[in-house]
């Protein structure tokens, strides 16, 4: 019955608490031969570190990835991959006086309820420092897929009701040099001026992340039940603050007709492909071949230094102020998780396709 685990030929099962000794995770069916670049994965895990300026986090940890097993002369072995992230920066004495207090749309409540104990100490296995996990293993996913033509960029789309134009193409150099990995530099300064007044107000908000893959092979998908965006919506879902997923025209599909959404098919060096992309790079359950696309929603960060009403576990009306050390916003930090998790499941799809094919890596 446990949710620890994701993917089927390709897995992660992640492990660890946020102010535990550490937390990691194991991946099972990399293939072997894969050439690990140590460099790459610790790129990965700085972007999703907290930067230290004003509006994330002060907790910076040094996030180094431990590898356990799995790794011979820098390559993979296609045994499995064990790994750990040590926590060294946690301050446990924050959350000493709201122990037995339930933190406003926090799981304190129901993490107690179902297990009938809770680790109170940043949230513990809730806590969106299980995400390191995330972000390690799917940058080996990322090496694996980028060998055969498989390309991931994430950027942020919209902080509050400051947004960016999707439908324009970005560089990949824009997205990564911006401080909250936001290609528009005039949004950019507004939502970092927005940033800033939120912190000062001890309040947080909510952002989009805007996700597009290239170089998706025709067919990656199982029908009927972990159709390709399927498991891409339960994958987004998984990380801490989701609350909506779209592919594709996605919502606005409503407002269109069957005549202005549907991807006309056109024959180019007798090769078929689509014309228009509305779909979103995949067609019943199964990608096209054209570039993938989705948005996933996140909602305010909870813990606030505002004060808020809620109640303690002897069912006392309180009233908290969430102390620690929190981010204002999941943007930027969260763009390495959304790339992360799409590696894993498209990783996954990629070998279970193959499988089909007596497919070597």
């Amino acid at each position: 019955m446990s949710g620890n685990r994701i993917g089927k030929l390709f897995s992660l099962t992640s492990f660890g608490e946020s102010h535990g000794e550490a937390v990691g995770g194991v991946i099972d069916g990399c293939p072997s031969g894969i050439i690990l670049d140590y460099m790459f994965i610790n790129a990965e895990m700085a972007r999703r570190k907290a930067s230290g300026v004003s509006y994330t986090t002060t907790r910076i940890e040094e996030d180094n990835v431990e590898f356990l097993s799995g790794i011979f002369e820098g390559k993979t072995l296609g045994t499995p991959i064990a790994f750990i992230i040590k926590n060294k920066a946690h301050q446990s004495s924050d959350y000493q006086n709201i122990s037995n207090v339930f933190r406003p749309s926090h799981a304190d409540f129901v993490y107690q309820q179902k297990y009938g104990i809770r680790d109170a100490r940043g949230g513990g296995r809730s806590s969106a420092r299980e995400t390191a996990v995330r972000v390690a293993a799917g940058a080996i996913a990322k090496l694996f897929l980028q060998k055969h033509g498989i390309e991931i960029f994430s950027y942020v789309s919209a902080v509050g009701d400051i947004k960016v134009d999707k439908t324009k193409e970005y560089k990949y150099s824009d997205i990564n040099s911006s401080e909250i990995f936001c290609p528009d530099k005039e949004k950019e300064t507004q939502m970092l001026q927005l940033l800033k007044s939120l912190k000062d107000e001890g309040d947080s908000i909510g952002a989009e992340i805007h996700t597009i893959v290239k170089g998706v092979p025709v067919g990656l998908g199982e029908p009927v039940f972990d159709k390709l965006q399927a498991d891409l919506a339960k994958a987004m879902m998984s990380i801490n603050a989701a609350k909506g997923f779209e592919y594709g025209e996605g919502f606005s599909s409503v407002q269109l007709k069957g005549s202005e959404n549907n991807d006309s098919f056109v024959v180019s060096n007798n090769k078929i492909s689509t014309l228009t992309n509305h779909s979103g790079g995949i067609q019943g359950g199964l990608s096209n071949g054209m570039d993938i696309y989705f948005s996933v929603a996140f909602k305010p960060i909870a813990s606030i230094s505002k004060s808020q009403t809620t109640v303690d576990s002897e069912l006392n009306s309180v009233e908290v102020s969430v102390p620690g050390r929190h981010d204002v916003c999941v943007a930027p930090r969260v763009v390495p998780v959304v790339e992360a998790m799409t590696a894993l499941i498209l990783a996954d799809h990629f070998l279970r396709y193959n499988a089909y094919k007596n497919f070597e890596s």
